[in-house]
């Protein structure tokens, strides 16, 4: 084939590798080449029909993102972009989307869904069988290591992800259990066997019987990775297993004596527990604390793609599924969506009772409690929260899809005008001046981190602050290391004023 540019400058020969929809890869003398299809001319037996052109590609992994999620979205993005669907199915685990054009009748894109598990999507990337993985964790090491080996991608690259929305593990029970709240230790210590009775958890003298989905879903590893392994505990042989999480929902609903671990998307009939650092405060599971992953065992719902150039339709779907018009839908899917959403100060009387309890403790003064509220007096916090992995100054996944989304707001203009502060805290470890400020600098770096991400903001129009009250208000119990991380974090509030 030959590329020639529209005014006759330039010519390119070589053998076509692939079109998108939108630019050729073509192999040449120099190398393998990336042109713009608009701004050429082709020639040759190897050149595409573009006016056939078919947009293909393949999505696998979590059945829990894969059964209703996507299909949802691809199902809206097609009727907002003017495409015909039709779902044809194969089997349990397989169906396709094919996408027409509303005008001409012709097909513009196949999309092939294979949905299982997260760690067979993760195999078929590997296997250059996927474009698109569904995930409900962040890869393991040993994925990582497959990846980089074949090279298909450095799935630790932030590029290679994003955060569709937002799910979490909820320790789960019969509504008749009495039981309120458990600690992240007791879930652990019972799922490891070493507690088999009610009675040490406050309930009834009768056995545990335990519940988690199959060891290959990503629940029952991301349960392992975030619960078992910090408690240095191993699953214990005795915990019945289920293939989906409806059934999981369903056997615990069903059983007085049950104890479950579920996504918050399908609790069914049962009843959550609240997760508790035995200071007295606890951490529920709702949309509001998922979003501001206030919540301890919050866990993101992720796509992940290769390090190639996907077809323009799937770019453009992957974006859109981050837009404004998405996010209903993803709430409706069950799960919780990425809307930035104002929480206002009357609406935040537990966390200023929790910075109460903590005067004359710690170091904490009456007087940084009265700051704080005069700070808070007017403004409203943004649901978008942020925190760091551990022992770093490294933002955690869901911080940096966090980053992404407010520098959005900033650069559509949305806060032109209005005064955002971006406000650090710290857990109780150390003395108090030097949280409060290492918390500033904290904050500090989250400011930079939305500025640089958001080059096209008017930068005369913003008005982003700074501010810092180190370990005044907790949102969990410094006794127990989850909650100095669920500590540690940076806030947003937005003047009402």
């Amino acid at each position: 084939m030959t590329l020639t540019s529209r005014d006759g400058g330039v010519t390119i020969e070589g053998t076509l590798l692939g079109y998108d929809g939108e630019f050729y890869r073509v192999e040449t003398v120099y190398g393998a080449l990336t042109v713009d299809g608009s701004g050429v001319n082709c020639e040759g037996p190897g050149c595409p029909d573009l006016t056939a052109y078919v947009a293909e590609f393949n999505i696998s992994g979590a059945r829990t993102m894969g059964a209703v999620l996507l299909p949802a979205l691809v199902e809206s993005f097609a009727a907002r972009s003017g495409y015909r669907v039709e779902r044809k199915i194969t089997d349990d685990s397989h169906f396709r989307y094919e996408l027409y054009d509303q005008r001409s009748g012709a097909l513009s894109a196949d999309i092939r869904f294979r949905v299982t598990s997260t760690a067979e999507g993760f195999a078929d990337l590997v296997a250059q069988e996927a474009d698109i993985v569904l995930s409900v964790r962040e890869p393991l090491a040993s994925e990582v290591d497959r990846a980089r080996a074949a090279g298909v991608a450095d799935l630790t690259d932030a590029r290679r992800r994003r955060i569709v929305g937002l799910d979490a593990l909820v320790p789960l029970v019969s509504p008749s259990s009495p039981l309120e709240r458990i600690t992240l230790e007791q879930l652990a210590s019972a799922f490891a066997g070493e507690i088999d009775n009610w009675a040490a958890l406050g309930g009834p003298d009768a056995p545990i019987r335990l519940h988690l989905r199959d060891a290959a879903s990503g629940l029952a590893q991301g349960f392992v990775s975030r619960v078992m392994v910090p408690a240095d505990l191993t699953l214990a042989a005795s915990i019945q297993r289920h293939a989906s999480n409806e059934d999981l929902a369903d056997a615990v609903a069903r059983d007085p004596l049950a104890l479950g671990v579920a996504n918050y998307s399908e609790i069914g009939n049962g009843k959550v527990l609240a997760v508790s650092g035995g200071c007295g405060i606890l951490n529920v599971a709702s949309a509001a604390t998922l979003r501001s992953e206030d919540y301890p065992l919050t866990t993101p719902l992720f796509l992940y793609t290769p390090a190639k150039r996907l077809p323009l339709l799937a770019r453009e779907f992957i974006g859109y599924i981050r837009s404004p018009a998405a996010q209903p839908v993803i709430a409706r899917a069950g799960f919780v969506n990425l809307f930035l959403e104002r929480i206002p100060l009357d609406a935040q009387g537990e966390r200023l009772a929790n910075a109460i309890a903590r005067v004359d403790g710690d170091g904490i003064r009456l007087s940084d409690v009265q700051r704080l509220v005069r700070t808070m007096r007017g403004s409203a916090r943004l649901s978008v929260t942020f925190r760091f992995q551990g022992g770093s100054s490294t933002l955690d996944a869901q911080s940096e899809s966090n980053v992404e989304l407010l520098a959005q707001m900033l650069e559509s203009g949305r806060y032109n005008g209005t005064r955002i502060t971006f406000v650090g805290f710290s857990d109780s470890d150390g003395a108090a001046r030097a949280n409060l400020g290492l918390s500033r600098k904290r904050a500090e770096v989250v400011r930079d981190a939305v500025l640089a991400a958001a080059p096209t903001a008017d930068r005369a129009r913003l008005d982003l602050r700074v501010d810092a009250f180190g370990e005044v208000m907790p949102m969990a119990c410094d006794t127990v290391e989850w909650g100095r991380q669920v500590n540690r974090r940076v806030e947003v509030w937005i003047d009402q004023r």
